[in-house]
């Protein structure tokens, strides 16, 4: 298949922009010898736990491994129920079905995509144990309500930051506000590692003990392991690329908003259109729209003509999925959705006339 001249994401700008850094922090690596939890792994758990203003940071092997260990941390397992969104990549509800523990699931709001925050009491059951909100395509759910109603029933709340690396929500780092929260380095993310890569972190100094056991084998102590644990450990070569750019995150979210507002003055006035709201504290991992009246598949195809990528994340609602069809729930919200979101390319150095055209593009498609 030819390539598209414009993709939904391209990373290159990046890598070159950063190369001299990346060879020295890579090289050092291979010359120190040391591959497995080494000197960067330390220093960027110190270092990014202190930008994200909590007490205690845990290098993991992936954002999946993030959430099932945190999950693991806070005890859930068999017979508990976790509530969260539909609306989600499959790894939140995985994480929450790999421990045991059952997901429910509640609609979202159409203003942002993320958890209805007026739809999650009436899920809260005797079994449930955690509120797991997702802050989606880096736009940070509404916090404050739900932490409320967490406080209210006695539930913990576990934040799925994955997309929202730097994300804020009244001057609190997205992932810091929940007894813990978990992201992903995926290389497609706002800080990502050039490989797997994920991050648990939590003001409470038990959680991370345990979170720190749990990832080397259920081992507190070399060879003396105390529960089933995991071999989830963050990569030293992966440590040092993100402490290279963990310094440059804030101008990239920062790059990624100037884009985002690109978008909006252009397709904000188009008919069929719903432009994401431009909150404080997105970070627009994804700049997401939705295409009402059934055309969202004719918006794909003339992108696509005129040499355009585009992502529909997700083309399913997870209680859609054939492994939890047993839900049987009715979230019309999550489901109208799945129709209709369109996410378009956006990166930090995407080029103004890249984004004109996309803007044409569109408006031309609907305009037929």
């Amino acid at each position: 298949m030819e390539k598209l001249e414009i993709p939904v994401l391209d990373l290159r700008p990046e890598m070159d922009e950063l190369w001299d850094e990346l060879n020295e922090a890579i090289q050092g690596v291979l010359r120190s010898g040391q591959f497995i939890m080494g000197p960067n792994v330390k220093a960027f758990e110190e270092e990014v736990a202190q930008y994200l203003g909590v007490k205690h940071a845990v290098g993991l092997n992936s954002g999946t491994d993030a959430l099932v260990i945190a999950l693991r941390a806070l005890g859930i397992g068999p017979g508990d129920e976790v509530i969260t969104t539909p609306f989600t990549f499959f790894a939140t509800a995985e994480a929450v079905s790999l421990v045991g523990a059952t997901p429910v699931f509640v609609d979202i709001d159409p203003a942002n995509f993320n958890l209805d925050v007026n739809s999650i009491e009436a899920a809260i059951s005797t079994r449930t144990k955690v509120i797991l909100p997702v802050h989606l395509y880096g736009c940070p759910a509404d916090m404050g309500p739900i932490l409320e109603v967490a406080a209210d029933h006695g539930l913990k709340v576990l934040e799925d930051a994955a997309q929202a690396f730097g994300a804020e929500y009244q001057g609190r780092k997205a992932g810091a506000m929940g007894i813990a929260g978990c992201f992903s380095f995926f290389p497609s993310k706002n800080l990502g590692a050039c490989g797997d890569g994920g991050l648990l972190v939590t003001n409470d100094p038990n959680i991370a003990e345990l979170a720190s056991a749990l990832r080397i084998h259920g081992s507190r102590h070399k060879y003396c392991n105390e529960m089933v644990g995991y071999n989830s450990r963050l990569d030293e070569l992966q440590a040092a690329i993100l402490r290279v750019k963990l310094k440059y995150v804030d101008v990239w979210n920062d790059l990624r908003r100037q884009a985002a507002r690109v978008y909006q003055d252009g397709l904000g006035v188009c008919r069929n259109i719903v432009t994401p709201a431009m909150c404080e504290g997105h970070v627009f991992h994804q700049y997401t729209i939705r295409v009402k009246g059934n055309r969202r598949g004719k918006v794909r195809e003339a992108l696509e003509a005129d040499g355009i990528d585009s992502m529909v994340y997700y083309p399913h609602a997870l209680h859609q999925l054939p492994v939890y069809s047993s839900a049987q729930v009715n979230l019309p919200e999550a489901e109208r959705a799945v129709s209709e979101a369109l996410s378009l390319p956006i990166w930090p150095s995407i080029e103004r006339p890249k984004q004109l055209t996309v803007i044409r593009c569109v408006v031309e498609a609907l305009a037929e």
